[in-house]
């Protein structure tokens, strides 16, 4: 709501205000279908309070970015910003989705999951987050938009990929250390 009243009420609407605003909504149906119907799963006050915080950034700071951003759009960076934030929910809610079978079936209870998307890398959920925040950022229209993709990519190296890894360490012990001596971490043939 607060994001349609700084795109629509407290701005002129463009086209670019109305795709940022569409973006905004798909995530906000992903992310709630996540939570409540296809992952439904209690998270730690530590989680909520820093996923409460990103979106908080995501539904107010790309909105103030675009109003005080051109007012010109660059019709190569919107495309792009569209193809990598779809590329990455996509990314994101699909890995999400090919792990959920395995973790519910009680015969691999104790066991790591390395298949689906996350062969690829440990954290291929986490590279989906980056990846559509990073498409928002260039929808938003503003180069300093960028400052928030750069941040996420910062919690994710040097808080939650580590926090991650030692408690998949943790949990399943041998089968983390194989998979992560054959695994990237978050970009698949890179890192």
């Amino acid at each position: 709501m607060i994001a349609y009243y700084l795109l629509f009420i407290a701005n002129q609407k463009s086209a670019i205000s109305i795709g940022l605003f569409i973006a905004l909504l798909i995530t906000t149906l992903r992310l709630t279908a996540m939570m409540f119907i296809w992952l439904p799963r209690g998270i730690s006050w530590q989680e909520a309070i820093m996923n409460s915080a990103a979106f908080g950034i995501y539904y107010l700071g790309f909105p103030i970015l675009m109003i005080i951003g051109n007012p010109k759009a660059n019709l190569t960076l919107l495309i792009i910003g569209w193809v990598l934030f779809l590329g990455g929910s996509i990314l994101n809610t699909v890995s999400e989705l090919l792990r959920k079978p395995f973790k519910d079936n009680p015969a691999n209870k104790g066991k790591l999951y390395t298949g689906g998307l996350f062969k690829h890398a440990i954290h291929i959920n986490y590279l989906g987050d980056c990846i559509w925040v990073l498409g928002l950022a260039l929808i938003s229209n503003n180069m300093y938009s960028l400052l928030i993709p750069l941040g996420l990519i910062f919690v994710f190296i040097f808080g939650y990929i580590p926090k991650s890894d030692d408690y998949l360490q943790n949990k399943y012990g041998e089968q983390f250390t194989a998979y992560k001596k054959k695994t990237k971490k978050l970009i698949p043939f890179i890192w």
